[in-house]
């Protein structure tokens, strides 16, 4: 069976309680999600590589455009996430490392600053976690963090993921040290 095959039908767009999560509109999101990142630098250097060199506009616009289509191919889905009551986009999210044949998706995720701490990102991922179940048939999602972002690692700990283990010395951060990283799963059968 190919892995066309045993990829299920999904949609792109779904909602949770105060948030619209979806697969990136090139054109008409570039802009929010350019200024998003820039506002939040301070925030994102120190635990995403990708945030070191910032896009301008024009390379936003490429880099979401390279990501719905990865999206719609199910190779990998990046999520924007969009506050109901203003459409502001609030953060973004996406499951990385997928594997069909297992069905184990990773999801990431990031706040735009200042939507941090109002609980965006819990919820997001919280409804991410649904619809990998329930869409996807997910029979592992899992979340990774660098063991000293407290905040990314205080989102699987909230929604009941089980700390499986701590990847030592598994990456670099952006002075060249090594780090470590956390490894956060549910299961199927056991957490859902």
């Amino acid at each position: 069976m190919s892995e066309q095959e045993t990829r299920p039908s999904y949609p792109e767009q779904f909602e949770s309680e105060r948030l619209i999560i979806r697969f990136p509109r090139p054109l008409e999101d570039a802009a929010q999600v350019n200024a998003g990142v820039l506002s939040s630098l301070d925030e994102l250097i120190p635990w995403m590589p990708w945030a070191r060199q910032p896009y301008n506009l024009e390379q936003q616009i490429e880099s979401l455009e390279k990501a719905r289509q990865e999206s719609l191919e199910g190779a990998d889905f990046r999520l924007l996430l969009f506050a109901k009551e203003t459409g502001e986009l609030v953060g973004s999210s996406g499951l990385h490392r997928i594997n069909w044949k297992v069905r184990k998706f990773e999801i990431g995720y990031w706040a735009v600053t200042a939507h941090s701490g109002k609980g965006y990102i819990t919820e997001a991922v919280e409804r991410i976690t649904q619809y990998c179940i329930e869409e996807l048939q997910a029979n592992r999602v899992e979340i990774r963090c660098d063991a000293l972002n407290v905040k990314s690692a205080a989102v699987p700990k909230r929604l009941g993921f089980k700390l499986e283990g701590v990847l030592r010395k598994d990456d670099v951060d952006p002075n060249g040290d090594l780090r470590d990283t956390f490894v956060f799963a549910k299961v199927r059968g056991e957490e859902f």
